[in-house]
């Protein structure tokens, strides 16, 4: 069982307690050095408040000195670790449900400013006529070159009803379009499906959210209801997946495997838990291929490295990222939380998947010359949690090259993908068919 947040807050109230106790002995009982001292730091930290306090330029506001400390102390700790305050915990609640108040709009960025992707279908970014290929230059007047995307993000999301004022330049068009639109509760799908030709079922995994498993069983009888004839194999898309919730890809991973493990997690060497697939799983007698790149990370991985592991699917693409570790969610006084990493977890033969990712059985990549896009990794990280000697896995490993420098997959997923842009989709669903012969 993973620690619950009430269990760890207990054990921190705990530690302060004793914290104040153990000032109280250590000033009776002066034997005892400050070097030897467990709790000098906390004298240290002390003496620079109070410096601060009385000798910084301006005025120092006490809470806003704690709160940084506080997320200095937790984020020194890896990368993947952080104290939220009330605000940006509520907007990682909002995130990780797959709702939140915004337009409506999945963007990137592109030349230093938001390129829109495309706007989510029926929301105030689509019937205002937003497109895809927009960019996005100025929000409420400010200028949004330079600034970060997550900044960009969360001055275009707010409460529902309030209005922003977006400017976009458009490819062919002149001058800037300025829209002004109203936030409303915006919904994101995590999973996209579509029936192929020869009855091959693709489908894709954008992250892993709270309903993820259920939007994946309704798309699974859409995509049976789409023909008389059964499907013959599954094509699953995890590319530029960047994880989410353990929970959804544990009951994602159970409809592809009939049994065996689906993931263990150490705390500290000790096995925490092991789930488990059951029987009667949505896709658990079809043949699968896995789409994965570097930038399919954290449950994402869990969830190729389970089906590798358990022989249900071969997996095309680049090797992964490289996050192997669980991040428990503990709520704090205040509105405040916490993501704290608390566990490593590991494919089911025991492979470790952090800093070293999960390597897929055919590795696509550019052609000797060419030059692969700059990319970060797990192991890129400052701070990261070190990789363990296990053995990337994946047995034998063939390798495909190209003339072209970057994998771009495509959103527009045809009806035939050999015929595609999209060249991993294509060799994907070519090796399927391999696997399955289909007559029509």
């Amino acid at each position: 069982m993973r620690p619950s947040a009430g269990k760890w807050l207990r054990t921190l109230g705990l530690t302060l307690a004793a914290f104040a106790g153990g000032v109280v002995t250590s000033h009776l009982a002066r034997a005892t050095s400050q070097a030897q001292s467990p709790y000098a730091p906390f004298e240290q930290l002390a003496r620079v408040l109070v410096l601060v306090e009385n000798q910084y330029v301006e005025p120092a506001q006490r809470s806003k000195i704690v709160e940084g400390a506080v997320k200095g102390m937790v984020a020194e700790l890896d990368p993947h670790s952080a104290f939220m305050n009330a605000e940006e915990f509520s907007a990682f609640q909002e995130e990780t449900g797959g709702r939140f108040g915004g337009i409506g709009v999945e963007v990137d960025f592109r030349d230093e400013a938001p390129m829109v992707i495309a706007p989510i279908e029926g929301s105030p970014a689509e019937r205002a006529g937003i497109r895809s290929g927009d960019q996005i230059v100025a929000i409420d007047g400010k200028p949004t070159r330079g600034e970060r995307l997550d900044r960009l993000i969360t001055m275009m999301r707010g409460a529902a009803g309030s209005k922003v004022k977006i400017l976009v330049r458009r490819p062919g068009v002149a001058e800037p379009i300025s829209f002004e639109l109203k936030r409303e509760e915006i919904h994101v799908t995590s999973v996209v499906a579509k029936r192929l030709d020869k009855d091959v079922a693709y489908i894709r995994l954008k992250q892993f959210q709270e309903g993820t498993h259920e939007e994946l069983l309704r798309s699974a009888s859409k995509l049976r209801a789409a023909s008389k004839t059964p499907l013959r194999g599954v094509i699953l898309d995890m590319r530029n997946n960047p994880g989410g919730l353990v929970d959804e890809a544990e009951g994602v991973a159970d409809e592809f495997l009939g049994e065996g493990t689906i993931y263990s997690t150490r705390h500290r060497n000790q096995v925490v838990d092991e789930a488990r697939a059951t029987s009667g799983g949505a896709f658990a007698s079809l043949p699968v291929v896995v789409l994965v790149n570097e930038y399919s990370a954290s449950s994402s991985e869990l969830v190729a490295g389970a089906l590798q592991d358990n022989r249900r699917a071969t997996l095309i693409g680049n090797t992964t990222f490289g996050k192997g570790s669980v991040q428990t969610i503990f709520e704090l006084p205040g509105g405040a939380g916490m993501r704290l990493t608390t566990m490593r977890y590991y494919t089911p033969s025991g492979r470790s998947i952090q800093a070293q990712g999960v390597r897929p059985d055919v590795l696509i990549q550019p052609a000797k010359g060419g030059t692969p896009a700059e990319v970060m990794r797990e192991r890129d990280l400052e701070g990261h949690l070190d990789a363990e000697e296990t053995a990337l896995g994946g047995g034998s490993q063939s390798v495909i090259t190209i003339a072209g420098t970057v994998l771009e997959m495509s959103r527009d997923v045809p009806s035939d993908p050999s015929k595609g842009k999209d060249f991993v989709l294509s060799v994907g669903y070519q090796t399927l068919l391999k696997a399955v012969p289909v007559t029509r």
